[in-house]
């Protein structure tokens, strides 16, 4: 894995291109149109429950996604595309500015949106950022758009490594073969698509007129947001209906079991970019977690060294010596424990 010192990203992302195209992988073509997902507001009393669990069901992790792009290295630029006032996009930004996302405003002047909008200035900005930019490494492009391809290509011709992330079933061939590294959104570590798959299956399910076949007792779906991921410190919408925009409070917060998920984590990112069952030099998955969640430190937990935090963890993670070094690995189902 590259160390923060040689590497330097730029992460940017076209959200309304992920957002709709993780919707219409769910719950089907045009869906994301068809539910008018784009003015709906589920925070409203008259919202119907039906399509707010569909949402809910389809929330994108965008902390796996931040979280996979740091492990190339310390990212220095880190830009969201969307219209910020519609409120599928709003309830986001509480979740976004807690990375350190800057959210880039883009106002629709069509009935179509924004779309055309985020592609052209996402691709003016990366090309900016790096003549700008000289030493910026990596260029990591969340989108599945074919309108990229250019930019990848003359990302790589002037010596940058391209990664792209796009959702299966929306993404170009072609944008993945210009890209250097390509990654489905679903492979991505930590990303829990079991309640999603059973959203799908749901709706595909349903009759083509839009109404549910009558079953016996069946059970209303749960509109609260789905938890994207098992491990996770940041909640997925970062609003409710009793509370908008408000963050869990400090008290409530256990730091073991935070500093815990963020462990969990930075082993599955090592593990993914490597075999299952390698070793991991333990300074390489400190400084994954330090880029991940820059105020982690082991001493306020009560730890002499990063070793002792280690050691405490050994019913999730194995530690062995090899010379000087010290290596770690998930220990096997680690991911189910908490």
């Amino acid at each position: 894995m590259t160390e923060p010192n040689d590497a330097r990203v730029g992460l940017y992302i076209d959200f309304d291109n992920i957002v709709i195209s993780r919707y219409q992988q769910l719950h089907g073509r045009n869906a994301f149109q068809r539910d008018g997902i784009r003015d709906f507001d589920r925070t409203r009393r008259d919202a119907d429950p039906e399509v707010a669990a569909k949402l809910a069901a389809a929330t994108v992790d965008f902390n796996a996604i931040i979280d996979f792009a740091a492990s190339f290295g310390t990212l220095v630029v880190n830009r969201a595309y969307a219209d910020w006032s519609v409120p599928v996009n709003a309830s986001y930004q509480r979740q976004l500015m807690s990375r350190a996302v800057d959210l880039t405003q883009l106002f629709t002047t069509t009935t179509r949106g924004t779309k055309n909008g985020a592609d052209i200035r996402l691709a003016v900005d990366v090309v900016e950022d790096l003549f700008r930019l000289p030493d910026l490494t990596h260029v990591i492009i969340i989108a599945g758009d074919s309108d990229y391809i250019a930019l990848a290509q003359k990302s790589k011709r002037l010596g940058r490594f391209v990664v792209g992330i796009g959702v299966a079933g929306s993404t170009s061939t072609s944008l993945a073969a210009a890209c250097d590294e390509f990654e489905d959104y679903d492979s991505l570590p930590g990303i829990d698509n079991s309640t999603a798959t059973a959203a799908a299956a749901a709706t595909a399910e349903r009759p083509k007129s839009g109404r549910r076949a009558p079953e016996p007792a069946e059970t209303a779906p749960d509109p609260t947001p789905v938890e994207a991921r098992k491990f996770t410190t940041i909640p997925m919408f970062s609003h409710t209906d009793d509370a908008q925009f408000d963050e869990p409070e400090a008290d409530d917060i256990d730091p073991q079991l935070v500093a815990t998920e963020l462990l969990v984590r930075a082993l599955q990112i090592g593990h993914a970019k490597g075999d299952a069952d390698e070793w991991l030099n333990t300074g390489t998955i400190k400084n994954q977690m330090r880029r991940m969640d820059p105020s982690f430190n082991e001493k306020p937990l009560g730890f002499r060294s990063f070793t002792d935090f280690l050691s405490s963890r050994s019913d999730l993670a194995e530690l062995k010596e090899d010379g000087p070094q010290r290596l770690i690995r998930l220990r096997p189902g680690a991911e189910t424990k908490r």
